[in-house]
């Protein structure tokens, strides 16, 4: 029998009552801010962050010029926003034990990250940032990273200057990632991707962190993460492919250097394998009595390295060069500093050689234009720290006297 109604589809429906979803939110929140007026105002939902994806950090840096502390509304929980100096210092210094990843961080990045240092808390972290903080205070790893940071920006300079001199368009950003990533996972790893050379099975390994990474981040925005994951569909099924292939790849070269070390090969049998790359100090360093190796422990904290190491540098340098680029009287005084500091050569593998860490240290007018960057431009622009317990900085966020 014929109704007079008509039919709507799943995806409408679906859509009105997120639409729904939101207004009530944001009505529910107005009613209790006008008898709780501690609180700060709410400039968004999270569906305000969707709309935005692609522009999210600009789109907090206008909603921080309207306010210092705001809040944004999401299904279950309360999102607090500060660009206060006084406030951040107390989270990140004066009272840094009473803040961590939190179990939200950690249901949203643990399929990725495992139980690595950007998802673990408390005994488990402190452990992770001793052990690391131990190893790259050593001698002999500073050595062997210079040579490969050395080693890949002569690579690289080969790369731009033959483009360059063919009058080739480049993609700084692209080439920058590609450089670090190859430092980086030489350095923890000990094995040379060559993704600056195009190395197919390095280039794979290397696209598919970097898609984990994006869907990850997009579980911080979709209120409906959890429903996708269940049913294995769009970002969420992208995202437990991408992760195989890492986890793949990943094992493959962890049961390979602990047979090594194991058959005590290490160092003789291949120009690849290095006793300096952090995988085979922690190998060494949590191996059990029994000869036993955990190899999800040593994935976590090799890939929460990698990731660490190889964004935040890329971006610190691709902004770097974009204000060299704006600033030419800047770019010639570390262009003089750099011809002072290095030996007078024609190669750019031999100029390369010569800036070693005591070259570096002299390169003062540099470092000071690095830091400049990463003052106007943080590699991580953004820290989203859990409340442990209710503190002084929760009455100042909450607009309390």
């Amino acid at each position: 029998m014929a109704t007079g109604m008509p039919e709507c589809s799943p995806a409408l429906l679906v859509a009105a009552g997120l639409a729904v979803l939101a207004i009530c939110s944001y009505l529910a929140a107005i009613v209790v801010g006008r008898g709780a007026a501690r609180y700060p105002p709410v400039a968004g939902t999270v569906f305000h962050q969707v709309y935005h994806l692609r522009r999210l950090h600009d789109y907090y840096t206008d909603l921080f010029r309207e306010h210092a502390t705001f809040r944004l509304l999401a299904p279950g929980r309360r999102q607090i926003y500060t660009s206060d100096t006084a406030v951040v210092e107390y989270i990140l210094r004066t009272n840094f034990a009473n803040y961590g990843k939190g179990a939200s961080n950690y249901d949203k990045t643990s399929d990725l990250f495992g139980d690595g240092i950007f998802t673990a808390d408390g005994d488990k972290w402190r452990q992770h940032r001793k052990i690391a903080s131990y190893d790259f205070s050593a001698r002999a790893l500073r050595d062997f990273s210079g040579g490969v940071f050395n080693r890949d920006a002569a690579k690289l300079a080969h790369i731009v200057s033959g483009n360059a001199a063919a009058k080739q368009p480049m993609d700084f950003q692209d080439l920058l990632m590609k450089a670090t990533m190859d430092s980086i996972f030489t350095i923890a790893v000990g094995v040379d991707l060559d993704t600056l050379s195009g190395s197919e099975e390095g280039s794979r390994f290397a696209a598919a962190l970097d898609d984990a990474s994006e869907f990850t981040l997009l579980r911080f925005v979709n209120a409906f993460w959890k429903v996708s994951r269940f049913l294995n569909v769009g970002a969420e099924a992208a995202l437990r492919r991408r992760i195989e292939v890492v986890d793949k790849f990943m094992y493959k070269r962890i049961r390979a250097r602990a047979e090594e070390i194991s058959d005590g090969d290490i160092g003789k049998a291949h120009d690849t394998v290095s006793k300096d790359d952090l995988l085979s100090r922690f190998i060494q360093a949590t191996t059990s009595d029994a000869g036993e190796v955990d190899y999800k422990h040593l994935r976590d904290m090799i890939l929460n390295i990698v990731m660490a190491g190889k964004d935040p540098t890329a971006g610190a340098l691709a902004w770097f060069l974009y204000m060299m680029c704006k600033h030419p009287e800047v770019q010639e005084k570390i262009s003089e500093e750099a011809a002072d500091a290095g030996e007078a050569t024609s190669s750019i593998d031999d100029f390369s050689r010569s800036l070693t860490e005591e070259a570096l240290n002299k390169m003062h007018y540099l470092h000071a234009a690095l830091t400049e960057t990463l003052r106007l431009y943080p590699s991580l622009p953004l820290v989203s720290p859990s409340i442990y317990l209710e503190s002084t900085a929760h009455s100042k966020l909450a607009g309390i006297p």
